[in-house]
């Protein structure tokens, strides 16, 4: 251990600043040295000079300049992925430090899209709210496919993400956790003549007023293929669209009809009774929800706690399913 300390001070260690690691970054962010000069109130000759020393020390070349701007050669992006390792590192260690100094503060940066973000955080949040009251939940919402959002891990933007994915999940650099698995279930509102059927079959529904999802979404896709397992084709699209607020606020006229996952029935009727499930059965295989982290990187205990009061809060989600 000594000797590789001693040979990282005499190589690289008193050479390679942090600050020009955090230089570098910035450029790699903004795609350019003017890009990073302005967001780092700096000059771009200190820009390029921080460079410069850089690919002086490693003797390689970190960055091919084009018209469009710059781009990490290959040795530029294995100091990216290890430098962006370095900076977590260390930002979780502040991280630790401060909630081993007060076990009542802490931040968790997730990634979640917006139906299990309705269903699960307000829970999680006020749960966590009650013993650790300076909590600060970063959430940035994410797409509903999970192939899509990895990035925000392998760059550290988030520490976790809660999606729903196919499984196994490819990417060997990810561990997915399984909190549970959710059907797609047809709702229409408390008032409409098909909620108080006890048997109703697709084929009824075709002429009625859908809200659908965009076609090359993932639930765009499923809800296709659970029509065609009933020789249908999907009806036409009184409305077209991701956002479940759009889908809350058109079902509460009681006269239409749309797919949500499961877990959603619980919070369009959180203040009082909006919709009801309709007694069909979809031929779709249900949706795995999942905590995705990223393996060998180090959580801080806020966010380790923030992922437990998730399992609970699942549970608790599942159940009333």
């Amino acid at each position: 251990m000594i000797a590789a300390a001693d040979h990282w001070e005499g190589r690289i260690g008193r050479r390679v600043r942090l600050r020009d690691l955090h230089v570098f970054l910035a450029v790699l962010q903004w795609g350019s040295m003017a890009g990073a000069a302005h967001r780092l109130n700096v000059t771009q000759p200190a820009v390029s000079k921080a460079i410069a020393e850089l690919e002086h020390t490693l003797g390689v070349r970190l960055l091919d300049r084009g018209p469009k701007g710059v781009e990490p050669t290959l040795y530029g992006n294995v100091l990216a992925r290890r430098a962006l390792a370095a900076f977590d590192e260390l930002r979780q260690g502040v991280g630790e430090i401060e909630f081993m100094a007060d076990p009542t503060t802490g931040e968790v940066r997730i990634g979640c899209n917006e139906s299990l973000a309705a269903a699960l955080l307000p829970d999680v949040i006020r749960r966590l709210g009650a013993d650790y009251p300076g909590l600060t939940v970063h959430m940035t919402q994410v797409n509903q496919a999970i192939n899509l959002e990895i990035p925000l891990l392998r760059e550290r933007k988030v520490d976790l993400i809660i999606s729903r994915g196919i499984f196994p999940v490819p990417e060997d650099d990810l561990i997915s956790e399984i909190l549970f698995q959710e059907p797609l279930i047809i709702v229409a509102g408390v008032n409409s003549a098909w909620a108080r059927r006890r048997k109703v079959q697709l084929a009824e529904l075709m002429n009625e007023k859908w809200i659908l999802y965009p076609p090359e979404e993932p639930p765009g896709t499923l809800v296709r293929q659970a029509f065609r397992a009933c020789g249908l084709e999907l009806p036409p699209a009184g409305a077209e669209t991701m956002s479940y607020r759009l889908r809350e606020m058109l079902m509460m006229t009681g006269d239409y009809l749309t797919v949500i996952p499961a877990s959603m029935l619980r919070v369009f009727n959180a203040k009082h009774a909006m919709v009801k499930r309709l007694p069909i059965e979809l031929d779709i295989q249900p949706r795995d929800v999942a905590i995705f982290t990223l393996k060998n990187r180090t959580l801080s205990p806020i966010a380790e706690l923030f992922m437990e009061c998730v399992r609970t809060v699942a549970r608790k989600t599942v159940s009333a399913q």
